[in-house]
C-alpha cells in the first residue's frame, strides 16, 4: 500500500465518526444495522449466514472480472500471479469465491484451493441462460451443466448455483425449466443453494419477492456505475431480499473498477456498508493489495458505525 493510500485511511479513520458520507435516508444504527440473521460486528470479514445454513465470509472474490465465453481476467492473467491472487485472499480470511461458467474460472479456483478443507470456503457459480456468451454445446439441461460444474470444481456439492444476469422482471418465467432443474439439483444434494444474478431493478425486485430464490446477486455503489435504478431503490428492494430471507450478494461495489481514486471507492463502500442490507461483498480483485484495501476501508466504515453509536 503506498504512503499516501495509508495516510488517507489514517486521516479518515479519524474524522469518521463525525463524517457526513451519505445521506440520513440510507443511514442505520448498529443496533439496526443487520438483519436478524447477522448481529453487528465491526469484524469486515466476520462470518456472515447467507442462507439456510450456508455461512461464509463478509468478504468475497468476484473472480468474473471481464468474463466472457469460459474466460476472465483472472485466466488470462499470468497463471502465477492469479495462483497467488487467489492464495491471498484466502489467507487473508476471505472465503466466498464467485465463479460462473461464463467466467472459465472453476479449473483455477478447484486447482488452487485443493489442499483447503472444503468445508472452510464457500463456492457459487452460475448458469449462462441467454444467446451467446457460451457455445450451446456447452450448455445442455441446467442437471447435466451443474454435474459438470462439479467436475471442474473437482466437488461433491456446490454452495450455491443462479442463472446469470437477469434483466427482465418477468426472468421467472423464462426461466421456469432452469428453476425446476435447479430444484432438482438441491434436492439431489448436488447444490445447497439457487437464485440469481440480477442487472436490473426490475429483475431484482422480483427475486426479492420469489420464494424459489435462495440467494441474488445485486448491483450495488454509490455513483451508480453499471447499475439500473437509484441507489434508493436499488437498497429497498435489496432490504425486502433479506426480510424474505434471502441471501443478498453485492457486486459493482467499486464500479468494476471505474473508481479511480481511493476516496471515490471508500465514499461507494461506505455508502453501501452504511445501507445494511448486504450480506456478503464481492469485488473482481486483478491485485492483491485490492484484497487488503477493501477490507481495511469496510472495517473502517463498521468501526465508524460503532463510534458513532457509543459516541
Amino acid at each position: 500500500m503506498s504512503s499516501n493510500r495509508r495516510q488517507f485511511i489514517k486521516t479518515l479513520a479519524a474524522s469518521a465518526a463525525g463524517a457526513n458520507l451519505i445521506s440520513s435516508q440510507t443511514s442505520v444504527t448498529a443496533e439496526e444495522a443487520f438483519s436478524p440473521k447477522n448481529p453487528f460486528s465491526t469484524d469486515p470479514l466476520a462470518r456472515v449466514k447467507l442462507f439456510g445454513d450456508v455461512e461464509t465470509s463478509r468478504i468475497g472474490f468476484g473472480t468474473g472480472m471481464s468474463g466472457y465465453n469460459h474466460s476472465a481476467q483472472l485466466t488470462r492473467m499470468d497463471r502465477d500471479k492469479a495462483v497467488k491472487l487467489i492464495n491471498h485472499c484466502y489467507d487473508s480470511g476471505v472465503r466466498f469465491f464467485d465463479c460462473a461458467d461464463l467466467y472459465g474460472t472453476h479449473e483455477i479456483i478447484s486447482t488452487t484451493l485443493k489442499d483447503k478443507p472444503r468445508d472452510s470456503y464457500v463456492i457459487s457459480s452460475k448458469l449462462w441462460p441467454h444467446p451467446g456468451g457460451i457455445e450451446d454445446k456447452d450448455r445442455p439441461d441446467a442437471v447435466t451443466v451443474v454435474k459438470r460444474f462439479l467436475r471442474e470444481l473437482k466437488t461433491d456439492y456446490l454452495d450455491l448455483v443462479q442463472i446469470h444476469c437477469m434483466t427482465k422482471p418477468d426472468w421467472a418465467d423464462d426461466c421456469k425449466q432452469y428453476m425446476e432443474d435447479l430444484e432438482k439439483c438441491k434436492e439431489q444434494g448436488l447444490i445447497r443453494g439457487h437464485g440469481v444474478s440480477t442487472h436490473s431493478i426490475g429483475s431484482l425486485q422480483t427475486a426479492a419477492e420469489n420464494p424459489w430464490v435462495d440467494a441474488v446477486h445485486i448491483r450495488l455503489n454509490s455513483a451508480g456505475t453499471r447499475m439500473d435504478g437509484t441507489f434508493e431503490e436499488n437498497v429497498a428492494a435489496s432490504r425486502k431480499a433479506q426480510e424474505n430471507g434471502k441471501g443478498v450478494i453485492c457486486m459493482k461495489l467499486v464500479g468494476e473498477g471505474t473508481m479511480k481514486e481511493l476516496e471515490e471507492r471508500r465514499h461507494s463502500i461506505d455508502t453501501v456498508v452504511r445501507s445494511q442490507v448486504v450480506d456478503v461483498y464481492i469485488v473482481g480483485f486483478e491485485e492483491c493489495w485490492q484484497v487488503d484495501e477493501l477490507i481495511e476501508n469496510i472495517g473502517l466504515s463498521l468501526k465508524a458505525m460503532e463510534a458513532e453509536q457509543k459516541g
